[in-house]
């Protein structure tokens, strides 16, 4: 098997020095070039023509989301990003991941060598991930870009009460996906519970960032929160969530314990909770991501009467996931991307999930 050839682009000597050192020692990748800003790289790319990119956000002479936009409209590539673990780096990195970055890589603003040299796995993990990704071509409409999407005439229900629940699991590519299942739900749908690989500094960010672009109010899980209908919730990156029944109520659960399949938070805890408590009032949705976090629980949650859906594997950047649920029998319909909403809407209306408003 070819190597994966890797440009690192970043405006420090020393992280492209860190990453080029960490790229060499595996044996299935080689770092072939390393631009210090965009107008370097660009023409290295050219050159080159690897396989993947790393790409620093905050870059001299050109910003980085603006080289990501230009590079994913142009010359379609996949791209890992190198972030700061700050709030300001949290927002930028996640407008990458809109504008068609594979993943990301958060770098600490102290202690670059030692933080690096801990994330040297995650780096070539999420390198190799990024080599077999499907990256398409990216063209935003700023018209509509940051507007909540209006609501459409006679789609609107009635959820019935707060049992139901919608289950969504996701990592690599999963931030974009999820986007596009949150804006086409309406105001009262079920309650929704969202396992989202990220770490610790980027949930609260992304959630409201989705909160901004939905009809329904999304935000980070806060522990013993009941789940309301019209609202989703996202696991905080570094924690496991967990959603348990008091009475007719889903509640919370967010407990500091150790990673489940590397993972943390992860898909199989929070799934498992919801076979376990919601059962047939659930339905689950598997996105796109690397691995197999969440099949075998989703197999659960199916085998407790919830009906579940896996994303397909043409409109996966990704299909590891969807696919080991598929495998382990854990799925009862394997959807596209685009029509994943629209189904679960309709799964909801045939199972008096909804009601017509009077």
């Amino acid at each position: 098997m070819d190597r994966i050839e890797v440009v690192v682009v970043d405006d420090s000597a020393l992280v492209r020095s860190l990453l080029a050192t960490i790229i060499d020692a595996e044996a299935d990748m080689v770092c072939v070039g390393a631009a210090s800003d965009p107008y370097v790289a660009r023409e290295m790319i050219r050159r080159l023509d690897p396989d993947v990119i790393t790409l620093d956000v905050e870059m001299p002479r050109m910003d980085g989301l603006d080289f990501l936009e230009r590079l994913m409209r142009l010359r379609p590539m996949p791209v890992v990003m190198v972030s700061t673990l700050t709030a300001s780096g949290a927002e930028t990195t996640l407008r990458a991941l809109e504008l068609g970055a594979v993943d990301f890589v958060a770098k600490p603003r102290l202690g670059i060598s030692r933080g690096l040299g801990e994330a040297g796995r995650e780096i070539v993990e999420k390198i190799r991930t990024a080599a077999r990704a499907r990256v398409r071509r990216h063209v935003v409409d700023p018209s509509v870009a940051g507007a909540a999407p209006a609501a459409s005439p006679g789609r609107a229900r009635l959820a019935r009460g707060t049992e139901r629940l919608i289950a969504i699991g996701a990592s690599t590519g999963g931030t974009e996906a999820i986007r596009e299942i949150l804006a086409a739900m309406p105001p009262d749908c079920p309650g929704i519970a969202i396992t989202q690989h990220m770490p610790p500094g980027f949930t609260r960010s992304f959630a409201a960032r989705l909160d901004r672009n939905c009809r329904i109010r999304v935000k980070e899980g806060e522990p013993g929160e009941r789940i309301l209908t019209g609202h989703a919730y996202i696991a905080p990156g570094g924690m496991q969530m967990r959603v348990v029944r008091s009475g007719s109520d889903n509640i919370l659960e967010i407990v500091d314990e150790p990673p489940v399949n590397r993972h943390k938070p992860s898909v199989d805890v929070l799934f498992r909770s919801v076979a376990h408590a919601v059962g047939a009032d659930a339905i689950g949705v598997m996105l796109t991501g690397m691995g197999r976090d969440g099949a075998d629980a989703m197999r659960l949650m199916r085998e407790a009467g919830s009906w579940n859906i896996a994303q397909d594997e043409a409109s996966c950047v990704v299909y590891g996931m969807p696919r080991e649920a598929v495998a382990a029998g854990a799925v009862s319909d394997v959807l596209p991307l685009s029509r994943i909403a629209d189904s679960v809407l309709e799964h909801l209306r045939r199972t008096d999930g909804f009601r017509n408003r009077v």
